[in-house]
């Protein structure tokens, strides 16, 4: 009996992490007390995107998406909309009309949604990422059927090239072109890799791709696979993804019970197989050859290039490597023809690109918008702005190695080279916006802390030099730069850009650099006035109490931990003592009254 009702549960990262399992539970639970179990079918499905408004529970096919569902809410939500049938509207996910200032529940209609074109994400929320059944329902497997039946290798790379494909990893190479490299090798055996170690602070766009949808992403390499001329595939996956590493996992069983992988592929004597290894959680192993180095068991360290993997890669033997994004694009290539992909994006980047939208804006989550979509739409009209009215200040793009974006870029359109021109880059898609109370300074130096962690040391640039940069930021943010600082600060950056082995190294300072070129106030703030205008350096802060304001409570001197502050209850203003202030900012978070200053 087919369930006239299907309930959808988030089973990604996020809201698992926030009891979406218990929730998920208990809907099983209730539904059968209320012997409806029949009748509605509660599934896990991959990130619906909307983070910021997580759990997301939806109900189809009456298309009610609810918002911040907690376990006590399902036996409501079965009783009121699963039963009699009415919404709980206090959960139903909305926007208000900025006309009618009317709430919208069309969920094509509300803005996280309206501008986003999915074919990366696709099937993420929509199936059950455990049922291959479901994936097939959806056209699954038959653009690996078509290429199998219908086209040579050659006419598949030839697809792929006119697509105009580029790699979502970064670089954005294109796709067919590294493929046509590969396929003209001659060599008994050959490979496919699929970079899934992503590890980019704040993004999270493969993980979701491989926690929602699969067996996307193993039909594409299958598919790669023939056209190159491989048999064999690795899907390299970092340790800390343990939810979708059980799914690759299940698909890949499930796809080996059906003949979609494993030997003779739709009878055409094509074999292709998968496997996965596991990663440490290296950053530089997302630099191509420092993976191949650690699927072969050998360190991850990157080597110098040519020979690149098309030619010489795993086991010396030819090797593509796309990560997971760009495959999850292929099959719907082949399904619907390069000129369907060719014509959405720009001229030089086709396609869509998958974000993470983080830091401080108001919708974060996962947003896949076609190419020359522009910044001001992803943050504004997608993100919802800065949340409190704060003033947006920069956007970070490409991670560690892109760099800050500011106000007057917001109507750039997105696509690989615009960013690149403006001293950025696409990077694998973190977009991490952040507002007034974001030291620029600081931003290039928690980028600088983590690359200094991620350095794998094998070049001295990269080693002693990122070291070097760190010291030096740390020195303006703690107040010991000099105007001498600032300049050591860029030139040792180009140094290093010029003189690392490998990308990391290479693009290790665009943070420093991007931040010095847009907020050179804040560096010159830092080593000249000594002052931190955001008041996030510590060592640049003072505090001070307004006489005027001070109502003589003391209830600041109570909170301080090291008695920095004195005062007569009653009858005098309080002061601080600057030498045993150890600006905490508990006096701040005390006083009632604004009468404490940070300066």
């Amino acid at each position: 009996m087919l369930e006239r009702t299907h309930i959808l549960v988030c089973a990604g990262t996020g809201c698992t992490s926030s009891q979406s399992a218990l929730i998920y539970d208990n809907f099983q639970k209730v539904l059968k007390e209320r012997k409806l179990d029949k009748e509605v079918k509660v599934v896990k499905t991959g990130c619906f995107g909307l983070c910021q408004k997580g759990p997301i529970v939806a109900v189809h096919p009456d298309e009610v998406f609810y918002a911040h569902v907690t376990p006590e809410d399902v036996a409501e939500i079965v009783e009121e909309h699963i039963y009699k049938g009415r919404t709980v509207d206090r959960l139903v996910l909305h926007d208000i009309d900025d006309d009618t200032k009317e709430k919208v529940f069309d969920i094509n209609r509300i803005r996280f949604y309206a501008k986003q074109q999915r074919i990366a994400l696709r099937n993420c929320g929509i199936i059950n990422p455990e049922d291959i059944e479901e994936y097939i329902a959806r056209d699954g497997y038959q653009a690996l059927g078509k290429v199998l039946s219908e086209m040579t290798p050659q006419q598949v790379i030839d697809e792929v090239k006119a697509s105009g494909l580029r790699g979502r990893g970064g670089g954005g190479f294109p796709t067919g072109v590294k493929w046509q490299f590969a396929a003209a090798q001659d060599s008994s055996e050959k490979y496919v890799i699929c970079n899934a170690d992503e590890g980019d602070p704040g993004a999270f766009m493969d993980r979701s791709v491989l926690e929602g949808d699969p067996h996307t992403v193993l039909e594409a390499m299958a598919i790669a696979g023939y056209a190159i001329g491989a048999s064999h595939g690795y899907i390299y996956i970092r340790a800390e993804y343990p939810i979708a590493v059980e799914r690759l996992k299940v698909a890949i069983k499930q796809a080996k019970e059906l003949g979609l992988l494993g030997d003779n592929l739709f009878g055409s004597g094509f074999s292709f197989d998968i496997e996965l290894r596991l990663g440490a959680g290296a950053f530089v192993c997302g630099e191509e050859t420092a993976l191949i180095m650690s699927i072969e068991g050998k360190r991850g360290m990157p080597v110098p290039k040519p020979p690149f993997p098309a030619v010489k890669g795993v086991w010396g033997k030819p090797t593509i490597i796309n990560n997971v994004e760009t495959f999850a694009n292929v099959c719907q290539i082949i399904l619907n023809g390069a000129a369907w992909f060719k014509a959405i994006g720009t001229e030089k980047s086709s396609g869509t690109k998958v974000f993470a939208l983080g830091g401080k804006i108001t919708n974060t989550g996962l947003v896949e918008v076609p190419m020359g979509t522009t910044l001001r739409e992803v943050i504004y009209e997608i993100g919802g702005g800065c949340p409190n009215n704060k003033r947006f200040k920069a956007v970070q793009t490409g991670g560690p190695s892109g760099g800050c974006l500011t106000e007057e870029h917001l109507d750039t359109e997105i696509d690989f080279d615009n960013l690149i021109a403006l001293g950025s880059m696409m990077g694998s898609g973190g977009m991490i916006v952040l507002d007034e109370d974001n030291c620029m300074v600081d931003v290039a130096r928690f980028y600088m802390d983590f690359i200094v962690d991620e350095s794998c040391g094998k070049c001295t640039p990269c080693r002693v030099g990122t070291k070097r940069l760190l010291e030096l930021l740390t020195d303006i943010c703690e107040g010991r730069g000099t105007l001498e600082t600032l300049e050591e600060l860029e030139t040792l950056s180009n140094d290093i850009k010029e003189a690392s082995l490998c990308g990391l190294g290479q693009t290790a300072p665009n943070p420093i650099l991007s931040t010095m070129r847009q907020f050179k106030d804040e560096y010159l703030a830092h080593v000249v006035e000594k002052r931190c205008p955001a008041g996030v350096c510590k060592a640049l802060l003072s505090y001070k109490i307004d006489p005027d304001k001070c109502k003589k409570c003391s209830m600041c001197a109570r909170g301080c931990p090291v008695g920095a502050i004195s005062g007569e209850p009653g009858k005098t203003a309080y002061v601080i003592d600057p030498k045993k202030c150890i600006k905490c900012g508990a006096c701040i978070s005390t006083c009632k009254f604004g009468a404490v200053a940070r300066g």
